[in-house]
């Protein structure tokens, strides 16, 4: 099982391009910051993203996140690469 660093709906765009959601849906809002790698979605459509900014709303801090392609076993392949080798 996969855990969600933030719940959002990847197919909800805004003007922007980018998937948005807000950031009291994420597990621990420390971890969203500009430039970092999430797991994004749910548990039954999870996708790695990358925290694209953090807006200022009346009803709370927007986050755009940027969906990367592939599943995220592919990514997972690639970090145990980097570990292996660091």
């Amino acid at each position: 099982m996969i855990t969600v660093d933030i719940t959002a709906d990847l197919n909800a765009e805004d003007e922007t391009g980018y998937v948005w959601t807000f950031l009291d849906e994420a597990r621990d809002p420390a971890l969203i910051v500009p430039g970092a790698l999430v797991i994004a979605g749910d548990e039954d459509a999870p996708a790695v993203a990358v925290v694209i900014d953090l807006v200022p709303h009346p009803n709370g801090t927007i986050v755009h996140l940027d969906v990367l392609p592939g599943a995220i076993d592919n990514y997972l392949a690639l970090a145990r690469r980097v570990t292996a080798t660091a």
